[in-house]
């Protein structure tokens, strides 16, 4: 997205405006509020300049209250041996003369110059007002400047649903509508399909039932296509799998019985999408490709936190037990993945039965990386991980619990793939230290308290299995 197509598009969207005073009323406020949202990628590093990648006027300025929507670049100063960087992120803002005391939270800041001078600014989806807006539009589809509403004509979509936000906040935001539905507003901006639409989407026109179906999406049309939010049914009265497994620790349960379903009904959704979208067979070049890629993250992360420095000569053996079965001639199957699977993205109903949610992938790779073909172990790993994660969270540390859980979806998944991921240890051990090496640098630079979970599970990773002769290649899957 060019300077000069973003200033383009915004004139054409945003009226009397235009881009540079839309900048002058809102960097200086931009520049404090938007590096303190749990949702801002690049956390550390000094924002030196903002761009207007596209605005919209979904209610006039002048009304009481406005309603802005603007993507927004936020270029930074480059980290250590990297280049300049600049993220794109969705933003809906209020515009108001005064704040009631109910929106205080939602402060941008006042603007002093520009077109908003004067003006309060505030985040427009924590007041309900706006957000029952939002809600219209999606139920009415059609264009509005730079965005395109759409929706699913079979859904009956109520009119009048109250949005209260999500209390968790990650990469995103979430409205709950109701106990209805609940709309995920993705704030980081990548052109092209978000994952988190096109996979349950593709689920849904398949049969598969473990996916809450979207009923409405937004996007941005220009400069780029780009996927901006998606609506779906909020599963009321779920718990998810995180809570659930927290809590048979702390109760001292059992919990192999929950990992078994859970494990059945995550082969359920690969097999689904297998079935619904293209396939692919890793052969030598992408195998040593993939294990390229693990090692370079590796090493990276081992500049970055020396506590991980000791252990990575004994972690690169995964890695490079992986590139030599690729040589050998070993072939695996890919497909597309959920590509961040963890107990707090699945929930289990009252009945007992397990959904998996967010298929948005780990937002801080790349969107050509995450729409990829890849083994199902990477989600297993994730999952295995998550296992790992609850069972440490919990004292005393009880590796008993989390080695029965793992065993227990792992013998799940078998029950339903006809595959159990164990069957092949080199794939899965390659794929749980790459999750674990990414656990390393997550935590130091968010969670620093938690940085002994996933330094467990590297100290056990990095003890080699014992060598053995490559097996025979296999034949393409079919």
């Amino acid at each position: 997205m060019s300077k000069a197509a973003s200033t383009r598009n915004t004139s054409r969207s945003a009226g009397a405006s235009g881009p540079l005073g839309l900048l002058a009323s809102l960097t200086p406020l931009l520049h404090e509020w938007l590096p303190r949202q749990r949702w801002f990628a690049g956390k550390g590093r000094p924002v030196s300049a903002f761009s207007l990648v596209s605005a919209t006027e979904l209610l006039p300025v002048g009304a009481a209250p406005g309603l802005l929507h603007l993507l927004v670049r936020a270029q930074q100063e480059p980290s250590a041996g990297s280049g300049p960087t600049g993220d794109c992120y969705q933003l809906l803002l209020g515009v108001r003369t005064s704040l009631p005391p109910r929106l205080a939270t939602a402060l941008v800041g006042r603007a002093a110059a520009g077109p908003l001078a004067g003006l309060v600014v505030y985040d427009a989806l924590l007041d309900p007002r706006l957000t029952a807006l939002l809600l219209e539009r999606l139920r009415a589809p059609g264009r509005l400047g730079a965005l395109r509403f759409d929706r699913d004509p079979a859904v009956v979509i109520p009119a009048g649903l109250v949005a209260r936000p999500l209390g968790a906040e990650q990469s995103n935001t979430s409205l709950v509508y109701g106990d209805t539905f609940i709309l995920k507003v993705f704030r980081r901006v990548h052109p092209g399909s978000n994952p988190d639409l096109e996979l349950p989407l593709a689920l849904a026109q398949a049969g598969c039932a473990r996916v809450p179906a979207p009923v409405a999406w937004y996007e941005t049309t220009e400069p780029e296509p780009a996927t901006l939010g998606v609506l779906q049914p909020f599963l009321f009265g779920s718990e998810d799998g995180w809570q659930l497994a927290l809590h048979a620790l702390a109760d001292g349960h059992d919990f192999t019985a929950g990992a078994h379903a859970l494990g059945r009904a995550t082969a359920e959704v690969h097999g689904t999408l297998a079935s619904a979208l293209p396939t692919a067979v890793l052969r030598k070049r992408q195998i040593q490709h993939l294990a390229a890629e693990m090692t370079e993250r590796l090493e990276t992360t081992a500049r970055a936190v020396p506590a991980l420095a000791p252990y990575a000569a004994g972690l690169r053996t995964a890695f490079d037990a992986l590139a030599d079965l690729g040589h050998a001639g070993r072939v695996w199957a890919a497909q597309r993945i959920h590509g961040d699977l963890h107990l707090g993205q699945s929930l289990r109903a009252r009945d007992g039965e397990w959904s998996v949610i967010d298929f948005e992938g780990e937002p801080a790779r790349p969107l050509a990386e995450r729409t990829r073909p890849q083994p199902v172990v990477r989600d297993v790993a994730g999952m295995l991980r998550s296992f790992d994660y609850a069972a440490r969270s919990h004292r005393p540390w009880s590796p008993q619990w989390a080695t029965g859980c793992r065993d227990a979806y792992c013998e799940g998944y078998a029950a339903v793939s006809g595959a159990d991921p164990r069957a092949e240890p080199e794939l899965l051990r390659a794929y749980e230290t790459d999750k674990a090496v990414y656990e390393v640098l997550y935590e130091a630079r968010n969670r620093p308290d938690w940085l002994p979970v996933p330094m467990a599970a590297i100290k056990r990773l990095s003890t080699p299995f014992p060598t053995r002769a490559p097996k025979l290649p296999r034949r393409p899957p079919q």
